[in-house]
């Protein structure tokens, strides 16, 4: 009874008030707030982009595909191996769907797949750099704007070599109607 309320009850306690006195932000969630104070998302969870059919909005940059339905309580993978049928479908579907809105051309791996947990915020430079035309015509801005604001958002490998570099989605789409 002792262990369990010291490492079950006391040590929650602690790393709760540890995170909450070092890292804030992060402990509760990375949450965006709009001006008014009313929360629009989050840097650490996916979401979507698209309208209420689940068409991608054109103007914005879209996220990597969700297995979780960008619920932040449903975190979850797909589970299915490379050969599942399902899982090809799924693949052959995305890249049919990735090259009606941004034309034909290559199709980047992390645009029609998702991530383990299914809500990765970020996506790789190269799926960003294959939306920044179809973003700036949606705008009506210059490319070179948009590649801009790609290249700002872009985030190093974690610690200097872990990783590729990436880009937060959120991040990026809320600086696009910021500008």
């Amino acid at each position: 009874l002792v262990f369990t309320a010291v490492l079950g009850i006391g040590y929650m306690l602690l790393i709760t008030a540890i995170g909450q006195v070092a890292l804030p932000f992060q402990a509760n969630g990375s949450l965006v707030r709009s001006a008014d104070g009313t929360v629009v998302g989050s840097t650490l969870i996916g979401q979507s982009f698209q309208d209420a059919d689940g068409q991608a909005l054109p103007q914005y940059f879209q996220s990597r595909p969700s297995a979780a339905t960008y619920d932040g309580a449903a975190s979850t993978g797909s589970n299915l191996g490379p050969e599942n049928p399902d899982l090809i479908a799924s693949i052959q579907q995305g890249r049919s769907n990735f090259r009606d809105l941004n034309g034909a051309g290559s199709v980047p791996a992390d645009a029609v797949t998702a991530s383990g947990p299914g809500l990765d915020p970020e996506i790789s430079v190269a799926n960003a750099e294959r939306q920044v035309a179809r973003v700036a015509e949606a705008r009506g801005i210059p490319s070179s704007e948009v590649e801009a604001l790609v290249a700002q958002h872009t985030l190093p490998r974690d610690l200097g070599y872990l990783g590729d570099p990436r880009v937060n989605v959120f991040e990026l789409n809320r600086a696009l109607d910021a500008r």
